[in-house]
Order: C-alpha cells, then structure tokens, then sequence
C-alpha cells in the first residue's frame, strides 16, 4: 500500500539561528539530534518567520497569510485574548483532515481562546492573570475548532498565566488561588496547580507527541508541535544544566534538541521513520532574556552574524533555522540557499497531497516542493516580506531589502522612538556584501526603493502576494504602521534622500 507520508511539525520557541551547530560553525556546543536531521534531510539557510515575535508567527504558519493581515497587526496576544484565527479561516490541520489525516497539536497555542466569562471578567495589562473566569465551561475556538482532532497544551507563553494545561476545549485540573493571582515566584518552586510545574512542562509535552505517535502509527498522521522552549522561563532539565559550557539558555537549546531525539527515536521504534516527514524551525529569533552579553563571553551568538534579536526588523529578529527531513522521498546531507517563509507550509503540503487550496486560502503561501527535492534550484519566491514587534514591514527582494522604519522597530539599537532624527526614514541594505544591515544605502538606490515600496504596497493593497483574486486584510485597508501607503510620490521621493 501506498501510503500517505506522515508529518511532524516541530517549533522552537525563541530558538536563534546559530543555536544549531550545523547552523553555526562557531558553536561552542554541538546539537547532535539537530544535526542528525540535517544530515538526513535538507537545511535551509535563508529561512524566515513571517513575523520577529511568537503570535503572529504561528498564525501565518497554520494558515499560509501573512500575520499582518489578521487583525493583529502588531505585538502578541496574551494567556487570556480572544481568538486570532478567523471563524471562516482554513488551516493547514483542515487541509489535512480533507486528506484523511488524524490531526494533532501538543504544546503552545498562542493565538487565543475564547474562555467563559463571568460578569466580574477583567483582563490585567502585561499579560497578567485575569479574574472572572470560568475554568469548569467548555473553551470556545480552541486547536479543536481550527482543524485538530486533538490538543494539549498551553494557551500562551509559559511566562503568562494561565498555568495550567488544556485538552481538547477543556481545562485538566482548576486552578488553586496561587494559580491565578501568583507567577513568577514559582517557577522551580513547585506546583501553581494541583500537578502543573513549569520545569516539567517540555518533557511532559514531549511525552504526549510519542504517546500519539504510538496511537496513530497505523494510520496517516499530522502532528503540529510547537514547544514552549527554549522560551523563558529558562529552564533546562536538570541534567542538562552546566552542560553547553555557556549558560542556561545554552542548557536550554541542548534539551530541545534532547526532545528531537526522542521524536525520531519514537519515529524509528515504530517503523514510522522513513516516510515521515519531520520539519524543525523556529518561530523567530533568540529573545534577548537569553543574556547575549553572558552568551558573548562564552563565545556564543544565538543571531550567528545577524543584527538584531527576537522582535527585530533586521535579520536576526526573523531569520531562522529551517530543517526539513524525509527519508524516503528526500536525499540527506543538502543545504538550500533559496529563500523561503514559514507560510510557505501549507501551499507545500498542498502540493505534496495533491490537494487544491481554494482561491481565499494561504494568500501569501508558495509550495517548497521544488526546493525539497533539487535544494540547488532555481528560486521559488520573488521576494518575502517582514514585520517586527510594533508592526513595520520590511520586503526582500533579491539581495535588497527595504525596511519601513529607521530602526530596529523592535528591541534593539536604535529602538523606536529613539532613531536618528538625521537618518532615512526608511532603509534598505544589500545582503550580498552587508549580511549585518550597518550601511544604509537608500540613499545610493531611490529607484529601487521607489520599487520595492510600490510591490510591498501592492501586496497590502491586494490581500495577497500570490495570484488571485484580491482579498481583504480583515476588513482594514490601511493602519498605523503602513501609513505610508497614502503619501503621494513627492514625498515619497523625499523619504529616500537624506535630510
């Protein structure tokens, strides 16, 4: 019988481009699980998240659209917010279940829920606990409503309440009171639920995916498994501590790269290994709470020779490691230099089922395929757009790439608000011979600027990147961050020359 290959999806969360030694040849450590998956598959080296932060990343990966175009269009969702994904919105999981898949999701969901509430419901800022809650109700527009079979896992980041586990559209246990109004002081001090402990957590996920695995090994499976790590809290099992010789975060990235060997351990016991597809990544970069100085001194830089952080415009905030394994069909040990996107999942898996996406689907999806089977050819994608933590958009085109803002737009020098009041608006760098984005050459190229500008506003204009009918960013033709749409060529113009 010819069966269908299966599909494990497994997302980093926070993982830096050069935090894998076959990513990085200056790696004080070695990631041999990761490695192995390189060896056997394809590495891709010009990878990106739509997004340099968590929710937005994961939206356009399970829906094949760039994150922008929801309704979120800058920064995250908490523990707690509503829903990001549409009602009417096809996922990659439903693509999937049409082929007859069984559909799976252990680990981070990040992208809302709609939680019961009781007349005293209050959300607290920072992405606090919230009161008014009802934990006993049923969760609406869970993993369950958008295409999975089953869940488990977390609503948000491990950081943000609440910290407690959900299966299906239920919470496991009630919270205790600590649960709720408490956080941080807990983390590797005991339960803030009756069993959930934060330091367990990545090995009790991991558990559950080679529980799955077992259950389903005799029919066709997708396993979406987006891990809360090597995210803060930091928190490496105790055998891994002091064990990358740099520091905890370190620790922390030897321990998901344990979990990847688990993974394919599993995958191997139950004769499963050849053809299934195995896809590691991260949804954006290494987040600064990693402790860059201290990483420095031990000879270690999670961005490898990128500028910038997680939440950057720049390189390091949306360039990540990309790993695509599949032993039957694929041959190991090949490295692609053509840029892809992490929206690029679900036109892929298209492809590879045979399946028609309609024509409102994964507006801003191009399948890999080719890429996968000949990494040397020619490229996929004219160009990859960009966005950072308060919304700014960069394109890629080539070797160029067009930033609209005069910053970082994220964490890092210069942040916004505190840019060079002499400096371009905007910016654009020539990757080939300025990898590190340190020389702004809008000046030298205003008709290139001038193009890379009209195409991005084209594609915010149309809803789409990819042909088709146009579609509608949820309802906004413009916001905040894309203002620029609306000025008129001259001062356009004005924006590419120095002040």
């Amino acid at each position: 019988m010819n069966r269908k290959p299966n599909v494990i999806y497994i997302l980093a969360d926070d993982m830096g481009y050069g935090d894998i030694s076959a990513f990085n040849e200056n790696c004080p450590f070695q990631t041999p699980h990761l490695d192995a998956l390189c060896e056997n598959g394809v590495k891709f080296t010009d990878a990106h998240a739509s997004s340099a932060v968590c929710t937005p990343s994961r939206y356009s990966i399970l829906t094949g659209r760039y994150n922008w175009r929801s309704r979120l269009k800058s920064y995250v969702v908490g523990g707690y917010s509503e829903p990001l994904i549409e009602e009417d919105r096809k996922t990659v999981a439903h693509l999937f279940q049409e082929q007859g898949y069984h559909t799976v999701m252990i680990g981070k969901w990040h992208l809302g829920m709609s939680f019961s509430k009781t007349p005293d419901f209050h959300e607290l800022p920072d992405f606090d606990a919230c009161t008014g809650v009802d934990y006993a109700a049923p969760i609406q527009r869970s993993p369950v409503s958008n295409g999975f079979d089953y869940y488990f896992g977390i609503s948000g980041s491990l950081d943000m309440p609440p910290y407690l586990y959900i299966e299906n559209d239920r919470f496991t246990e009630l919270p205790d009171h600590e649960t709720v109004n408490t956080g941080k002081k807990f983390w590797r001090k005991g339960p803030t639920g009756p069993s959930f402990r934060h330091e367990h957590v990545l090995d009790e996920l991991t558990e559950k995916v080679t529980e799955q695995i077992e259950t389903w090994k005799d029919e066709p499976f997708f396993i979406y498994f987006p891990m809360p790590a090597p995210h803060t809290p930091i928190l490496p099992r105790e055998d891994f501590i002091g064990k990358s010789g740099t520091n905890e975060y370190g620790d922390f990235v030897l321990h998901c790269d344990d979990v990847v060997g688990r993974v394919v351990d599993k995958l191997k016991e139950t004769g499963l290994y050849e053809n299934t597809i195995v896809i590691y990544t991260s949804d954006n970069g290494c987040s600064p709470m990693a402790d860059y100085a201290e990483l420095r001194e031990k000879g270690h830089n999670p961005s490898y020779v990128f500028r910038g952080t997680k939440a950057d415009i720049y390189e390091g905030g949306h360039r990540i490691p990309l790993i695509v394994q599949w032993p039957k069909e694929l041959k190991g040990g090949k490295t692609c230099r053509r840029i892809v996107c992490l929206s690029d999942f679900m036109a892929t898996m298209a492809e590879i089922l045979g399946a028609e996406l309609p024509d409102n689907c994964a507006e801003d999806s191009v399948s890999n395929l080719p890429l996968w089977e000949n990494p040397e050819g020619a490229e996929v994608r004219k160009d990859i757009v960009h966005q950072s933590i308060d919304g700014s958009l960069s394109i890629r085109r080539g070797n160029f790439k067009l930033e609209m803002c005069p910053g970082s737009g994220g964490w890092s020098d210069p942040v916004p608000g505190k840019e060079d009041p002499k400096a371009p608006r905007f910016q654009l760098y020539d990757l080939s011979t300025d990898i590190s984005e340190r020389k702004n050459v809008i000046t030298e190229y205003p008709g290139l600027a001038k193009e890379l500008r009209g195409i991005l506003k084209s594609y915010v204009e149309k809803g789409r990147s990819t042909p088709g009918t146009p579609q509608s960013n949820n309802g906004q033709r413009i916001w905040e961050t894309v203002a620029w749409m609306d000025e008129d060529e001259e001062t356009a113009e004005k924006l590419y020359k120095e002040e």
